[in-house]
């Protein structure tokens, strides 16, 4: 939640105008925010005047709010001051004592100290840096963060003389009577606007979810210094980090995985060939050879026995006892769905002893070979895509046959059947079952996962298609 005290018109190469919220408004923001929702840190940054500052302080108080995080924008990178000389003393008198923690830069700290008439001379090494900090705590905040983001030490914690010697950026803690050091890598680079109030902001979010100050502290740090070396340009100017390199947005909504899967650019030809191709189209209008049809039915049948190690697998590899029932659901019903197979196998005179006798086709072999090795080195969410492209396909399929009006049905399709059997209650509810769990699974697993199992997706298609092509060509 925000409150917004002062809006400012700037882009990367300065301020260029700032206007400021009028206090009795930014009451009225804070108190509407907290009297609601309510807070658990809050963190201030450009406060723009005395009366401001006083209605900030005054809020806090009020809301009787415990943590704070107070970044001092008092200093432009130019060195202008920011704020006048009331305002600065009404930040000392009323804001530093409920201050949990203040964030100055050095520019900032001198400020302060000088406003409270504790000055100090110019920085020069790492100790001083601590001494500092320590002083700047004694104005009222339980800790003090003094940053030392443009004061870049050398290798033997003295102020870097130049660019080459230019090695560690140090932020030093101190609070409570003891001290902490921050170090990061120097790293040279024009990306740095903003990074003060990124720092702040990372520090209070870290508190919000349950971080020690100290450990708030150094996460944060550890943030911005990710932020900048992975920042890419942007503007003339100085230009913002990279706020997002540790986080992740997957490309779809909630639910909805497998309808993003079949629309991607890279899924959707191997998708298309499998669901259409000239074998599925052919048993639509009734024109598949006959011996075609036999052929396939017997490289099924083998299929089906390495689809259920496989979903055995998978009940193996599953961690939660609903997927390893739904696993094990699935070597059930493969059973049955085989069981089935043989009677429809009969109505072809194909008897079972006739499908053992006929060895495995090269495209079962590698189909069934492929699906058990991705069962064996996959994670569990991955395997579940190798499934898909046969147990939703087959649904597709059959429903884009069935409800084609140019479809030959009945007596005068002799595998109307089939294309029966694929849009059947008992399967239709073995998909939606299959789609749930894949759509539970993804739940939780980052961008490079939902990679692989695309590609693993994309390799199921292809396996399909190559099954289909062994039935046509009797292969």
């Amino acid at each position: 939640m925000t409150a917004t005290t002062a809006l400012t018109a700037q882009n990367t190469k300065g301020v260029v105008g700032i206007h400021h919220t009028p206090p009795d408004f930014v009451q009225k923001q804070i108190d509407a925010n907290i009297d609601d929702i309510g807070v658990d840190v809050v963190k201030t940054g450009m406060l723009a005047s005395a009366e401001t500052i006083h209605v900030v302080a005054d809020a806090l108080k009020r809301h009787k709010v415990t943590m704070t995080v107070v970044d001092p924008v008092m200093v432009a990178t130019t060195g202008a001051q920011l704020l006048p000389h009331d305002a600065v003393q009404t930040l000392i008198s009323e804001l530093l004592p409920v201050t949990t923690i203040l964030t100055p830069n050095i520019s900032e700290a001198q400020l302060l100290a000088k406003e409270a008439g504790k000055p100090f001379d110019d920085i020069g090494s790492l100790n001083e840096m601590k001494q500092v900090a320590e002083s700047i705590a004694s104005l009222g905040p339980k800790y003090v963060l003094l940053k030392g983001g443009h004061l870049p030490l050398s290798k033997d914690g003295t102020v870097a003389n130049g660019e080459a010697d230019r090695h560690v950026v140090v932020n030093v803690l101190h609070g409570e009577g003891q001290t902490w050091v921050f170090e990061s890598d120097y790293i040279e680079s024009r990306n740095t606007h903003g990074t003060g109030c990124s720092l702040a902001s990372a520090i209070a979010s870290n508190i919000a979810c349950g971080l020690a100050i100290p450990r708030a502290v150094k996460a944060a740090t550890q943030y911005i210094a990710a932020g900048i070396r992975l920042s890419e340009d942007l503007g003339k100017g100085s230009g913002p980090i990279n706020h997002l390199h540790s986080t992740y947005t997957l490309p779809f909504a909630p639910g909805h995985f497998i309808d993003y899967l079949l629309d991607r650019d890279d899924v959707r030809p191997a998708w298309q060939k499998h669901t259409h191709h000239e074998f599925v189209q052919r048993l639509g209008d009734g024109t598949l050879p006959m011996e075609s049809f036999k052929h396939y039915l017997i490289q099924d049948y083998h299929y089906l026995i390495h689809f259920a190690r496989a979903n055995a697998l998978a009940a193996y590899k599953a961690t939660n006892l609903v997927d390893i029932s739904a696993a094990a659901a699935n070597v059930t019903y493969t059973d049955k769905e085989t069981t089935l197979h043989l009677a429809y196998c009969s109505t072809f005179s194909l008897s079972l002893a006739h499908i053992l006798a006929q060895p495995e086709s090269q495209a079962t072999t590698a189909y069934s070979r492929w699906l058990l090795d991705t069962a064996h080195s996959s994670s569990s969410f991955v395997l579940q895509l190798a499934f898909l492209p046969c147990v939703l396909g087959y649904y597709e399929i059959a429903k884009r046959l069935y409800d084609d009006p140019s479809t030959v049905r009945g007596e005068d399709n002799r595998y109307w059947k089939w294309i029966e059997s694929y849009v059947a209650e008992e399967y239709v509810e073995a998909v939606r079952v299959a789609r749930e769990g894949v759509e539970r699974a993804v739940v939780g697993v980052g961008v490079r996962e939902v990679e692989e199992a695309a590609r693993v997706f994309r390799e199921g298609c292809g396996m399909e298609v190559g099954f289909w092509e062994m039935g046509l060509r009797r292969t």
